[in-house]
């Protein structure tokens, strides 16, 4: 059936209203208030007394830099995990089961070797390079081989990872780094103080892009053949969305550590929850990396007061729950 310019007008109308409607509806707006109360819980959650003499100015040194590191990072991480699952056709994939991170961490060791005096500006302009290199060979490597179950994706991917993380220790330990990226790696918020985490910034582009890129990303993920049916360049696709994932691993590694796990919970609980629409499904996302960072990072700050847990060991153990329950439910599946 051919659509009039007014049909097809009308019908676009109707969508943009029901895309709108569903932006409004209640369930979103609590999720939104919930993630704020507990990004505002997160400002005032710590050993310092902020009511004792100077008290503001370590509100807005370390506090509020915190917090918006946390907002940041794992809305970031949630909407990478999303794109990987969404161009791999595999809800299995993430920055931390495909190999991206790990990549991203040896780009970030070579900064410090090879320009000791780089700027962090640089080191995550190096380690984003690296961890697009590596997820273009983990891709790569995924056209070569035959996927007969989909638990296929995620060991290729973990196996890469472990390769490249016991290169990266190799050569740590051989230049007496080895400490230093232990601490890098943790997954841990402690470090982040005024001026040492604005270039996090850089991933509300990256989030922004996602977004415009959201109905595009969606017919990549059915196949190069409908994509190209559908006239757009699949290719281009994978680049483009392999770089955003990259920019937005290799920042957070740069400036936060591993959080590993966080962009399969998110968006698989996301997609249980309310089904495989990208679109529709981003802002959910987007809370849900947010939250998600949030509690584990007030539990890691609660559950041995005055000292810290690490989020990303907290993250790591909610992961590999979820992980297996996701591999369980494949398995009863068939």
């Amino acid at each position: 059936m051919t659509l009039t310019p007014t049909t097809g007008t009308a019908q676009a109308g109707l969508a943009a209203a029901a895309r709108s409607s569903r932006l409004r509806s209640p369930g979103l707006l609590g999720a939104a208030l919930v993630t704020l109360g507990l990004v505002v819980v997160s400002l005032f959650v710590g050993v310092y007394d902020l009511r004792a003499e100077g008290g503001g100015e370590m509100f807005l040194i370390t506090r509020l830099p915190r917090t918006l590191a946390l907002v940041l990072a794992g809305s970031a991480m949630a909407v990478s995990g999303l794109v990987l699952q969404q161009l791999t056709q595999n809800r299995f994939v993430e920055p931390t089961t495909s190999g991206t991170s790990e990549w991203a961490a040896l780009g970030l060791l070579l900064s410090v070797l090879l320009v000791p005096t780089a700027s962090l500006s640089t080191r995550m302009v190096i380690a984003s390079l690296s961890a697009f290199a590596g997820t273009m060979i983990f891709m790569a490597i995924l056209r070569r081989i035959e996927v007969r179950t989909t638990l296929v994706v995620p060991v290729v991917g973990i196996m890469l990872g472990a390769v490249v993380s016991a290169l990266t220790t190799l050569i740590a330990i051989s230049t007496n780094y080895l400490q230093l990226i232990g601490t890098w790696f943790m997954g841990s918020f402690t470090s982040v103080v005024r001026g040492q985490y604005e270039v996090l910034w850089v991933v509300v582009v990256v989030c922004l892009a996602v977004v415009v890129l959201a109905d595009r990303l969606t017919v990549a993920g059915l196949g190069k053949d409908v994509a190209t049916n559908l006239g757009l360049s699949y290719d281009r696709l994978i680049l483009l969305g392999t770089a955003l994932v990259a920019v937005a691993s290799g920042v957070t590694t740069v400036v936060v550590g591993f959080l590993p796990f966080l962009g399969l919970i998110v968006p698989n609980a996301v997609s249980l929850l309310r089904g495989d629409d990208l679109r529709s499904n981003l802002p959910w996302v987007f809370l849900g990396g947010i939250a998600t960072v949030t509690v584990c990072d007030i539990l890691g700050r609660l559950v041995r007061w005055p000292f810290e847990v690490p989020v990303a060991m907290i993250l790591g153990i909610v992961g590999a729950v979820m992980f297996i329950g996701l591999v369980l439910r494949v398995h009863r599946r068939g």
